[in-house]
């Protein structure tokens, strides 16, 4: 629900507010009109979450071909369940086994990530994002 609230007030010359039921002195007047308004606080709820997530959502095809890669070079049996969330570092990935993740994808899809971006790959949605990114921008 919308609150508004409005005040008008008159000043003389001497700027003492002069109002409309008084008496209005001589001189010159100014009038000063201020307006609020406001929201009531149960109309936009809070968002209230420990994390907030920005997702591109590459294509189910890509997660499913980066969770393929990930288990190949991690040797994870076939039973291990990845999904968009999971952590290269708790499926036991070091910097070694990342870098030859991030190598598995560069020759699966045709190509190269720098150094940069393959620093900033913690997740299976994190390399799949990166992976649509680079194939877009592909001539």
């Amino acid at each position: 629900m919308a609150t508004i609230s409005a005040i008008s007030a008159t000043f003389g010359a001497s700027l003492k507010p002069c109002f409309k039921n008084n008496k209005v002195t001589g001189g010159t007047s100014t009038t000063l009109k201020m307006v609020r308004a406001g929201w009531a606080k149960n109309v936009f709820p809070t968002l209230r979450t420990s994390r907030f997530n920005v997702c591109c959502a590459a294509k189910p095809e890509t997660v499913q071909k980066v969770c393929e890669i990930v288990k190949k070079q991690l040797a994870l049996s076939d039973e291990t369940e990845l999904t968009p969330e999971s952590k290269f570092a708790a499926l036991g990935a070091d910097s070694l086994d990342t870098v030859e993740i991030v190598m598995g994808l560069e020759e699966e899809f045709g190509i190269s990530v720098e150094e940069e971006s393959s620093q900033n790959i913690t997740t299976v949605q994190e390399a799949a994002d990166l992976i649509e990114k680079l194939v877009q921008k592909k001539p």
